[in-house]
């Protein structure tokens, strides 16, 4: 049996079959490498789709990946 360090989860803490079903803010941030700030502005423009959850904001995977393929679309436009 092998055992894990106290300060590090096991390699296989969570299924793999299991995946976000939604992120928050500070997640979305992350994985755009922005600021939560200019998130949350993309929020409030509907550049960025979300939900409320709660009090809290939610934003699905899918809208995630709109928002990034609407940018590429926009980059290659400019880019002519």
């Amino acid at each position: 049996m092998r055992v894990e360090p106290a300060d590090q989860a096991p390699a296989t803490s969570m299924h793999p079959a299991l995946r976000p079903r939604w992120f928050t803010v500070r997640e979305v941030a992350q994985m755009l490498e922005f600021g939560e700030t200019k998130v949350r502005m993309l929020i409030i423009s509907g550049e960025l789709r979300s939900l409320k959850a709660g009090r809290a904001r939610r934003v699905l995977p899918e809208w995630v990946d709109e928002y990034v393929a609407r940018q590429v679309a926009r980059a290659e436009v400019d880019a002519r």
